[in-house]
This record gives C-alpha cells, sequence and structure tokens, in this order.
C-alpha cells in the first residue's frame, strides 16, 4: 500500500486508572489533516478455565459500562507493560475463580477495538484445577458458576454473552479443543 499515514501530535487528554484518553493529529494520505481519538490501554491477559469434567469457569459481575450483570471468563489489566500476561492470567485465575493451575496454554491474542484503542488480550486455556480461595479487590463482587461449551455457545447465539474477549475465547476453545482445529 503506498498510502501513507503520518502522526503529527499526540496530545494527553486525561489520564485515567485504566485507560488514558489522547487527541491525534494526523496527516492522511491527501494531505488534510485530521483529529482522531485514540485510547491508549496497558493489556489485559484472560483465562478459560477448564474443569475436569470438562465444563468452563465463568465468572459473572456487575459491569458498571453497561449497568447490568455479564457473564464472562476470568480476565484483568496487566500491572504493567512488562508484566508477562501468563502471570496476569493466572492471577486473575486464582483472585476471580479461587483456583489456580501450573498448566496455562496461549488461546488466543485478540485486539479488542482496532478503531480507536490499542488494547490486547493474551488469552490462556487453564486445565488441572486446584481449588482455592477467591481472592477479590474490594469493589469485586463475582459469582463463579460453571458450563458446558454448548451451553456457553447457546447463551452467544442468543445474545445473553456479547463480551467480545467471553465470545472469542470460547468459540477458539470449541474450534481447538472440542473440534479439533488447530
Amino acid at each position: 500500500m503506498a498510502e501513507e499515514f503520518k502522526r503529527l501530535k499526540r496530545e494527553l487528554v486525561y489520564k485515567g486508572a485504566i485507560v488514558d484518553f489522547y487527541k491525534d493529529t494526523v496527516q492522511v494520505p491527501n494531505g488534510n489533516v485530521v483529529a482522531w481519538d485514540f485510547i491508549g490501554h496497558k493489556g489485559a491477559a484472560a483465562v478459560v478455565p477448564v474443569r475436569a469434567d470438562g465444563k468452563l469457569l465463568m465468572v459473572r459481575q456487575y459491569r458498571n459500562a453497561l449497568d447490568r450483570y455479564t457473564l464472562e471468563i476470568p480476565a484483568g489489566g496487566l500491572n504493567g507493560a512488562s508484566e508477562p500476561t501468563m502471570d496476569a492470567a493466572a492471577r486473575e485465575l486464582e483472585e476471580e475463580t479461587g483456583y489456580h493451575s501450573e498448566h496455562l496454554e496461549l488461546l488466543i491474542t485478540i485486539r479488542t477495538t482496532v478503531a480507536f484503542c490499542n488494547e490486547k488480550i493474551d488469552i490462556y486455556v487453564a486445565r488441572d484445577l486446584v481449588k482455592g480461595e477467591q481472592h477479590l479487590d474490594e469493589d469485586e463482587f463475582i459469582h463463579v458458576e460453571a458450563y458446558t461449551v454448548e451451553e456457553l455457545c447457546d447463551m452467544i447465539y442468543a445474545g445473553k454473552i456479547e463480551d467480545s474477549k467471553t465470545v472469542a475465547a470460547v468459540m477458539s476453545y470449541k474450534a481447538k479443543f472440542c473440534e479439533g482445529r488447530a
């Protein structure tokens, strides 16, 4: 592609606890200069916990952005951009579900909203789960539930699960581990 985009300026508008909001000034291929929003994110990790019976552990929690409870895979932000995502996935697994595992395998990497955000989530599969205790943050109220892959797919198709990382994780897990696709 011969088209050239040139960022002329990136200006921090707001620094948040989870994301930073920027105004980018960009020169587009026809020479025009435009302003684009950019949200900077330090990254995240998520995990598909698989019990010995094949059911996947999910977390049900209130999400302020949607003003309702959602059913999701366990996930959380990195403690810093240099934190290994496998370490973060293992931490979130234990914090949110009370389980831990020595067997995490990378399943898929997703970019949640490429039009205006750089958030990257590495999603792992955890097997050989060992039950422990949840270690929730003071603002977390999480209920752990177990479902078959088929039940989760039915909820996705019915529009009951809309969270992108969860949809990607369940469908990727199904394709790789239930249908044998690599």
